[in-house]
């Protein structure tokens, strides 16, 4: 399948926005927790999911730039 990079774009911002709220949301909720060992579990998971939000970001300005690079004369 080949992929647009205007399509690619649209694709990593939103996949960025999700991973960050799943990270907000998984930081927010670590008051709620009492076990030691389950907040840490949980404030792994966040921050697993922040890196998620970078990568596609990182992805999303490749996308960026091919598309800002790309030729108009197509």
């Amino acid at each position: 399948m080949k992929v647009s990079a205007h399509i690619a774009l649209w694709m990593a911002l939103v996949f960025a926005l999700v991973c960050l709220y799943v990270a907000w949301t998984g930081f927010a909720s670590l008051d709620g927790l009492a076990d030691p060992q389950a907040q840490s579990d949980a404030r792994g998971f966040a921050w697993f999911w922040l890196l998620l939000a970078a990568v596609a970001a990182a992805a999303g300005a490749a996308s960026w730039w091919i598309v800002r690079t790309e030729p108009q004369d197509r």
